[in-house]
Order: C-alpha cells, then sequence, then structure tokens
C-alpha cells in the first residue's frame, strides 16, 4: 500500500484487538519506554545495570520530569500500533513537553534519532551514548525542541499545544494530529479557548486532531482542577464544548481499553470525514477525544522515605535526587529501575527485543517522522500579483489620501484568490478583519465556520481562508501550526491588544531561534502581524486601546530572527506585505494605520525605501537635504504626518535654516549590524544622520524602543527621541499628539530650540517660533473643547508642493 493511501473503516474489526501475544509485546514495550525514560533521568553509565548502581553511575544533576512520561509512553505506544493496522499518517503535538523524555524513549526505540544522530545506534554503546545525553552539555535539553525530528511545539510555557495542533490540521486532508494536552496545562486560558477550534475544522477539506487529556491529577504541587472533577462533570464539559469524550480510567485492562479507545477515535474521524466528502456535511461535527485518567508516576516509585511518590505530586519531577549522597534513596531508585527487567527488553548487545522492535512503524509513518513536521520541505512559495497593479497613484506627494489597509485588503484579496487551488494560506484575525478595513478579501473567501449560525451572519461557510475567532491565543496557535507545517500565513489585529500573546510570541521567537541553528531543518515561511487600529488612531475608544508595546517585547529578541516595518503609506504598506510574504524565518511586525491618510511616494519609490530602510526624502527637506543644521524624522505613519507638517512649517516661517527629513520605515536598520543584522554600516547610518547635526526623532511606539537601538551608535546624545508617553484617552485624533508630545508643534518648538542652541544669531527668530507654536497649542485646547474636533488647519492640512 503506497503511503498515500489509507485502510478505511469498513476493514475488519480484528485489527484493533488485543490477542494475547500482542497485548504481551505492547506491555514489554512499554516497560522498555518506561526503563529509559527513567534511566535519562538518572544515568550517566551502566546503561543496562548490568552492574549494581552506584553513585559514578548517576549524574550529578538530575534534571527533567517522570511524571508524565509513562502516559505519554502509553499514548504513544498505541497510537504506533493504530499507525501499523491501519497505515494512517499522524503526528504528534506533545502539550507537557517537560516528558521529553518519553518521547524521547520511543524515538530511540523507532530509530528515528540515529537517523540524525549516527551514534544512538540501537545497541549497547548507542544506548550509553543515549542515556547520557539527557539534559546533558551539548546533548538533549530536558524539554521537547527544534533540534529533534517531529517536534512542532515545545511545550515549554504550558497552554498552546492544542491550538498548534489545529493549525496543522487544516488544509491537511489526509492527517491526523494527535495531541496530548496535560491536565495542568488544560487550566490554562490558551487551552480553554482551544477546545472550541473543533467547531472551526472542516472535516471535508481539514485533517483531524485527536484531543488526548491525560489526567494524571497533579501539577507541581497541587491537585489539577480536572483531578478533581467527577466523570460526569468531565463528560459534561466536554459535551458542552462539542467533543465525544471517552473517558480511560487505568486499571489491569489498561491497554485493553486504551486501544479500544484509539481506534474507535479513528473510526469516529473517518466516518466524519467520509460523509462530508461524500456531501453528508454534520450539521454539528462532533470530533472524539480521549481523557486517559493514569496515576502520576506510573509504575515508578510507590513511596520514598514514608511519602507517596506514585499518584502523587511528587512524581512530578526527579523523585529521590539525592542519589549520589543517600544510600538508601539510590537502592530505592535501583529496585524501581531493575522492576522493569531491563535484561528482558533488551539482548545481551543491547538492542531491543524483536517483539518490542516489531510494534514501531517504519519511514515516514513514524510519528516523528510524518512528513508535515518537516516544514521546510513541504513548503511552496506563494503565488503573488505584480505590486504595479495595486500601486496608489499620486501626481505629487501629499496630494492623494488613501487608507492603507483598504488598499492592502486589495492586494491581500488577489493573494487568496491565486492561491486558492494550493490551499496554503489563511488569514487569522480576533473579529477584526473588516473593522480593520480589510473586508475587500471576503469578496473572493469566507470566514471558516462549520457550525450553525444565525441567519443574519454574513461571510461565514464551512471552507474559507479567514479563520476569526475572538482569541488572540487561538490566532497565534493556529498560525504557528499551519506555517510549521509548510504553509503561509497573516495575523491583523488591533495593537494594542497583541500583547495578548506576548508570551506565545516568546516561545515562537525561541523555537525559530533554535531551529536556525539546526542543519536538517529547512526554511519555513515567516510569521507576519499586521497591526492596525494603532494607538495614534484609538481616539474613539480611549486609553485601553492606546498601547503599542508590542514592538519592545519583540526587540528583546536575537536580532537575526524578527523583523519591525512601519510604513508611512499605502504603497509602502503593500511593498512591505508583499516582501514578508516572500520571506522565510523571520517573525515580522508591520504596523500601519487604517485612516485615509496622504500619501508620499510613488510604488517603484516605495519599493526602493523598503530596501534601504531609512531614506533622506529630499522634497520634504530644505536645500533637497543638503548639508543639514536640523534633522526632522518620522517613523510610522501618523509620526511622518506630523514630522512633514513640521517641516512645511519651518520652510514657510524660516526658509533660511537648512531642514532635512528622514523618513525610518524598517526599524532594526537603526541599531548596529553586530547585532541587529539590518542595522546599516556606520558610514552609511552617518552620512543619513550625520554626527554634527541635531535630530529630533518622531516614533511610533515608546521612545525606549529607539533609545535601545541608537545605545551603540555614536554620539547618540544628537538625537532627541519623541513617542507615546502613556498618555491617552477618548479625545481628538490630534490631540493624541499634543498629549504625547508628538505633534507638528512641538516638533518645530523642538526644532527652534536646538537651532538657537547652535547658532545663537537666530534665537530671537526661533524664540517668535516657539512663541507661536505654544499658541497654536493653547488654541487646540480651547477649541477642541468647544467643537469636540480638531480644527480644520488640522483635519484638513495638505502638503504643498515646492
Amino acid at each position: 500500500m503506497s503511503s498515500n493511501t489509507r485502510r478505511t473503516t469498513a476493514e475488519p474489526a480484528k485489527a484493533r484487538e488485543l490477542d494475547e501475544k500482542t497485548l504481551a509485546a505492547v506491555q514489554r514495550y512499554r516497560r522498555a519506554v518506561n526503563y529509559l525514560a527513567a534511566a535519562q533521568l538518572y544515568l550517566k553509565a551502566n546503561p543496562l545495570l548490568e552492574q549494581p548502581l552506584r553513585p559514578e553511575h548517576i549524574k550529578d544533576r538530575l534534571l527533567g520530569h517522570w511524571g508524565t512520561a509513562p502516559g505519554i509512553n502509553v499514548i504513544y505506544a498505541h497510537l504506533n500500533r493504530l499507525i501499523l493496522q491501519t497505515e494512517a499518517s499522524i503526528l504528534l503535538v506533545t502539550g507537557p513537553g517537560h516528558g521529553a523524555a518519553a518521547n524521547l524513549a520511543n524515538m530511540y526505540l523507532e530509530g528515528t534519532l540515529a537517523e540524525f544522530i549516527p551514534a544512538l545506534t540501537l545497541d549497547k554503546a548507542g544506548l550509553a551514548e543515549f542515556i547520557k545525553r539527557f539534559s546533558w552539555p551539548g546533548g538533549f535539553p530536558s524539554h521537547l525542541n527544534p533540534a529533534l525530528p517531529g517536534v512542532i511545539h515545545e511545550g515549554g510555557e504550558l497552554g498552546y499545544a492544542l491550538a498548534t495542533a489545529f493549525g496543522a490540521a487544516l488544509d491537511n486532508p489526509e492527517l491526523i494530529v494527535a495531541c496530548i494536552v496535560g491536565d495542568g496545562e488544560a487550566e490554562t486560558g490558551p487551552t480553554a479557548a482551544a477546545w472550541h477550534s473543533s467547531k472551526f475544522l472542516n472535516p471535508r477539506t481539514d485533517g483531524a486532531v485527536l484531543a488526548i487529556l491525560h489526567l494524571n491529577g497533579y501539577k507541581i504541587s497541587s491537585p489539577t482542577i480536572f483531578g478533581t472533577m467527577t466523570q460526569q462533570e468531565l463528560e459534561q464539559l466536554f459535551t458542552g464544548y462539542g467533543y465525544a469524550a471517552r473517558i480511560v480510567d487505568c486499571g489491569d485492562r489498561l491497554d485493553e481499553e486504551v486501544s479500544a479507545a484509539v481506534f474507535d477515535a479513528y473510526e469516529a474521524i473517518r466516518r466524519l470525514q467520509e460523509g462530508a466528502r461524500s456531501g453528508q456535511m454534520p450539521e454539528r461535527p462532533r470530533w472524539p477525544m480521549i481523557i486517559l485518567r493514569t496515576p502520576k508516576g506510573m509504575s515508578g516509585l510507590k513511596e520514598l522515605d514514608g511519602k507517596p511518590i506514585e499518584g502523587s505530586f511528587r512524581a512530578h519531577q526527579v523523585p529521590a535526587s539525592d542519589l549520589k549522597t543517600n544510600p538508601s534513596h539510590l537502592q530505592a531508585v535501583e529496585r524501581w529501575l531493575r522492576s522493569y527487567g531491563p535484561q528482558e527488553l533488551f539482548d545481551g548487545q543491547g538492542r531491543p527485543a524483536e517483539d518490542i522492535l516489531a510494534l514501531c512503524p517504519r519511514g515516514q509513518r513514524r510519528m516523528a517522522m510524518n512528513r508535515h513536521s518537516f516544514g521546510g520541505r513541504m513548503r511552496r512559495p506563494l503565488e503573488l500579483p505584480p505590486l504595479s497593479e495595486y500601486a496608489v497613484h499620486l501626481d505629487q506627494p501629499g496630494a492623494t489620501q488613501a487608507s492603507g489597509m483598504i488598499e492592502l485588503g486589495k492586494y491581500l484579496r488577489e493573494v487568496v484568490r491565486r492561491n486558492q487551488q494550493h490551499r496554503n494560506f489563511r488569514i487569522v484575525c480576533p473579529d477584526e478583519l473588516e473593522s480593520n478595513r480589510l473586508g475587500e478579501t471576503l469578496e473572493v473567501t469566507h470566514r471558516q465556520y462549520c457550525w450553525p449560525v444565525p441567519a443574519a451572519a454574513e461571510h461565514i461557510s464551512h471552507d474559507g481562508r479567514v479563520m476569526e475567532v475572538l482569541s488572540e491565543h487561538n490566532c497565534q496557535g493556529w498560525l504557528q501550526g499551519y506555517l510549521l507545517t509548510g504553509r503561509h500565513g497573516l495575523f491583523p489585529c488591533y495593537e494594542a491588544f497583541l500583547p495578548i500573546v506576548d508570551g506565545m510570541m516568546n516561545q515562537y521567537a525561541k523555537f525559530l531561534k533554535s531551529s536556525l541553528e539546526v542543519p536538517w531543518r529547512q526554511s519555513i515561511s515567516s510569521l507576519n502581524y499586521v497591526l492596525t487600529s494603532e494607538s495614534w488612531r484609538q481616539d474613539h475608544n480611549g486609553y485601553s486601546h492606546q498601547g503599542p508595546g508590542f514592538i519592545n517585547n519583540l526587540l528583546t529578541k536575537k536580532g537575526h530572527t524578527y523583523r519591525i516595518h512601519l510604513p508611512p503609506d499605502a504603497n509602502c504598506l503593500i511593498s512591505t506585505v508583499d516582501h514578508c510574504l516572500r520571506s522565510t524565518d523571520y517573525i515580522n511586525l508591520i504596523i500601519a494605520g487604517k485612516q485615509p491618510m496622504p500619501q508620499w511616494l510613488t510604488m517603484d519609490e516605495a519599493v526602493e525605501h523598503c530596501r534601504v530602510g531609512a531614506s533622506i526624502w529630499p522634497w520634504a527637506s530644505t536645500n533637497d537635504g543638503e548639508d543639514p543644521e536640523i534633522l526632522l524624522c518620522g517613523c510610522g505613519d501618523n509620526l511622518t504626518l506630523e514630522v512633514l507638517a513640521a517641516a512645511r512649517t519651518l520652510r514657510e516661517e524660516v526658509p533660511g535654516w537648512r531642514v532635512r527629513v528622514v523618513n525610518v520605515t524598517r526599524l532594526l536598520v537603526l541599531g548596529i549590524p553586530q547585532k541587529y543584522p539590518p542595522g546599516m554600516e556606520e558610514g552609511q547610518f552617518q552620512r543619513i544622520f550625520p554626527v554634527d547635526c541635531p535630530v529630533i526623532f518622531n516614533f511610533h511606539g515608546y521612545t525606549a524602543a529607539i533609545k535601545q537601538l541608537l545605545w551603540e551608535r555614536p554620539q547618540n546624545q544628537r538625537f532627541d527621541v519623541n513617542g507615546y508617553r502613556e498618555e491617552g484617552t477618548t479625545t481628538t485624533p490630534f490631540d493624541m499628539h499634543v498629549r504625547n508630545r508628538t505633534s507638528r508643534y512641538h516638533v518645530v518648538i523642538q526644532a527652534a530650540q536646538k537651532m538657537a542652541a547652535r547658532q545663537p544669531k537666530v534665537a530671537a527668530r526661533a524664540e517668535q517660533l516657539i512663541r507661536q507654536s505654544e499658541r497654536k497649542l493653547r488654541e487646540h485646547h480651547e477649541f477642541i473643547r468647544a467643537a469636540g474636533l480638531d480644527p480644520d488647519e488640522i483635519s484638513n492640512w495638505k502638503w504643498q508642493g515646492n
């Protein structure tokens, strides 16, 4: 049977039955992987206990987590058997990634690790090397990580496994993603939201997620919420979520019960899919899930020093961590390890017994070798339209008004249309697509949702390229799973609310950084955020919607893993998104407003400007920007508008002052290239920002971001940075700038102050400008309180050509 085919539910049920011989082999397999998992925690030598266990055989630092490992091994063993019997394509996502010793044990037995680390052979030498490597410098970390095949989710910070699993299943119709969710992890908000992901999964066009809640009752030091719930309460909860839940309790028939649950779940998945694919779409697809209840640390130490270990929180990490100095604890651990009978499971050469190896799938059927987990190999570049077809036309700078997001929506509409047949591009959004002015995309696709909706709902169907849910966590998890299995996507969001996923982004950035250090991992599509409804135009929603801090969090990551873009107009925005959709291996943050604004650059100019990241704008400068006495720099569309208005005022009031106007669209060009690879070399930096010229920098976000980037630039004291000062309310758009001291009047005041200090002969004229601008600020304050809106000279201001 080819790797692209599968057996159907119509085949005899005999394959799912555990006869006496198979049952014995499964139990021996579990003994083997439990032994290997436990041995990894403790041993650096004597891997098969051929000698009495002595302190010198024990690692000096005992790291890792035992409690979840036996349950992971139960699941892994029975999923393997399902694969052997059905040839199903199964990808495993392990939420309790701290139980990596279990996953590693299975990957070692099936031979996967030896394909990447040749020393890990199935013999005594390979076994010794394998066991020693765990939590060892230069070896395996204690958690799952990108250096391991089959891993698309690390499981370090808990809560994200389930959403990631659903993202991997989208548009992969033959794939089943088995997702282990720990009962501690199940307490998290992201997981609570992710259970609803099943309502978005289309059994006709998508794969399936088999969620397995591993309920072992305890977290690090206290019971889990799920562990305190009755069977009826658990069934009611997950029935309400929309699942057909099956609870399996640990007992004498554990393997038989788990086997039946796994095969029943598989058959239920295939029935759902076969029905939907033959035109019988169920009104409410009810996907199966399994709740597996086992004692924490099952098969391990029962007690130590009179205190229970198995079935308690004490089994969570490494029971008995003082083996080198406590003989009684060393003996207890030796008895535990010997209870698995390693000499019965491995021969004299250290090779696992044949009945154990026979339970391991081969080739790409191994879960750790599932082809979808190698996203870089699966990736197909998007078909993108020519930028020229989506250019905003302008005869001169500032003469045309347009909404960057509306223009971007037209471009994305064509991206969706051109890639419909490949089903490899999705937009995830927290119920804000139309609010963010990207509704043009809904002319060629729909929002995907597979449960019934009210009659008044619009643009919703079972199949669509847009996924909207009011959970930033779900959007992030879906997109991560989608990208890591070889596809492309975009995440538009209100700027102030993306920090909800700060933690998820942190973890993904670490995963990405680590992936780039693994030679066999190939490039994946970049994770693209588009932040709009940004702080400067959240004057209507108020202070709660004003927060540009996601930039600062991203700046804590390695400079080669992310890019930050602040396009000043629509053409720059479209050029930037086009570039980001072509890029690989980055987190791209794009920030742009949605309100109509003046347009500054033609598409050709925009492409070049975005390529270099920072440019002098001679048309906005005096003396063509040469030999400047003062430099005004804008970064961010609204902040650039204020810079240009200030520059125009200076040109009209003091035409003899030499003013250079600069725009920065790629933020990292400001940093030094040793730390931020896109950073300008110092010579280029000084050609744009001369060391003897004061700079007034009007920035979209918090000023600390610019100060961080400029920290290692010589004579950085020449930069005065304006930005969001955490001042906001429901007010007028221009008043947001006044409150945060980024308005054109503040920029003019700063310029005049600097010119007076630099050239005392112009101090009198500078003082007049300062007083004039201060008067304008007072008049503004009075006007908006009387009229409720900005004066015409602000709201209808236009750039006047030279």
